[in-house]
């Protein structure tokens, strides 16, 4: 919060976002930004096997002779740990496992072992957890069966642990950015990976309309569809409106500024079942990173620029291994006309009632986009 109040008086940004390096063709380096709400998958992307990560959760970004630059200001990552497992987060799972120093938080303890939901493995009837003592299927004193470990229970690791922390994670200098990335919770609008037309687009119709559905490691009910600018709303210490405003402002001058993408890990069928798998998401990222270096086409949306079939397919087939149907990029990448008509109406109605400083161009470019849609 102090950082962000620094940032708005001096001309640069404070984000809550990830940093990493995808790695494209030939050796190639690109890093990318990201901001997700918690349980969103911010920490797993970060941490893709194959790609490097700079950080996890704080991007200060400033322009250096032309070109906006990124720096991590932090010295380790900080995870949920809950469905962190061998399968879904090689990586991660590794750096829990080997020795060295972690933190744990909430999770069951038994003889000094730690132990989490969704970890894959056989979890002990009995132990120590966020509850004290415990055995399998007690009540807690609101009358509900007390969990083996927290559903938002962490894990916290030095970067310098990490086997996949980018060679200059450290750089004073920060890093120069490709490309800049906003995902949420989403069962039913955005399509896995979108480009914006522009900056101005991206930083609004992706950005300052970003949506997250509730989980456990959010107060409240879970499933819940919430507004969340930017991934960044809990921390702002300045006016909403301004800070969308130092956003658009930000690349002013910049001759070609980092391309943003918005990204959906979460989408689901009518049946309530996820379109995309867990690992999938490292497909979404490497075609922004081909998109960022001019190396494949997209197909225009109303909502922005989607890939083309045969690049997914060849990418899936790459790096994962598998073969990717045309039936599956049907349905993951339809453009859910009323569902996102339905968004436009949900988040301009907050700006329109909560924030008395919104940028005019905010709802110029949601009458834009609507009028595409319709």
């Amino acid at each position: 919060r102090l950082a962000i109040r620094k940032a708005d008086k001096e001309g640069w940004l404070a984000e809550h976002m990830f940093i990493m390096r995808a790695n494209g063709p030939k050796g190639r380096k690109t890093y990318l930004c990201g901001a997700y709400p918690s349980a969103c998958g911010k920490t797993a992307t970060a941490m893709i096997p194959g790609e490097n990560i700079v950080g996890d959760d704080l991007a200060y970004f400033k322009v250096i002779d032309g070109e906006i630059r990124v720096a991590n200001v932090e010295n380790g990552i900080f995870g949920i740990i809950t469905d962190v497992n061998a399968k879904n987060d090689p990586v991660i799972w590794d750096v829990l496992h080997k020795p060295g120093e972690v933190i744990f938080g909430n999770v069951l303890v038994k003889e000094g072992k730690p132990y989490w939901i969704g970890m894959g493995e056989d979890i002990p009837k009995e132990g120590e957890n966020y509850a004290g003592q415990w055995t399998e299927g007690m009540e807690g004193p609101d009358g509900k069966v007390v969990s083996p470990s927290h559903k938002n229970a962490r894990y916290t690791v030095q970067m310098s642990a990490l086997e996949n922390a980018d060679d200059d994670w450290d750089n004073p200098e920060g890093l120069p950015v490709g490309g800049i990335i906003y995902g949420g919770r989403d069962s039913d609008t955005w399509v896995p990976v979108e480009q914006a037309f522009s900056w101005a687009e991206g930083i609004l119709i992706k950005g300052a309309s970003l949506e997250s559905e509730t989980t456990a490691a959010t107060l409240g009910q879970e499933g819940v569809r919430t507004f969340n600018l930017m991934s960044n709303l809990d921390f702002l210490s300045i006016p909403l409106g301004k800070y969308i405003q130092n956003n658009l402002d930000f690349a002013e001058g910049i001759e070609n500024p980092p391309l943003i993408f918005s990204v959906n890990y979460f989408l689901k069928d009518k049946n309530g079942d996820y379109l995309n798998g867990m690992a999938d998401k490292l497909v979404w990222i490497l075609w922004a990173e081909l998109r960022v270096n001019g190396e494949v086409e997209a197909i225009e949306t109303p909502t922005g620029m989607i890939p083309i079939y045969e690049d997914l397919q060849q990418l899936f087939k790459d790096h994962l291994d598998e073969d990717y149907t045309k039936e599956d990029y049907d349905r993951q990448f339809t453009i859910r006309i009323p569902e996102n008509l339905a968004k436009l109406d949900r988040v301009e109605k907050i700006y329109r009632e909560k924030v008395s400083d919104t940028p005019q161009i905010l709802y110029d470019t949601f009458a834009k986009v609507r009028d595409r849609l319709k």
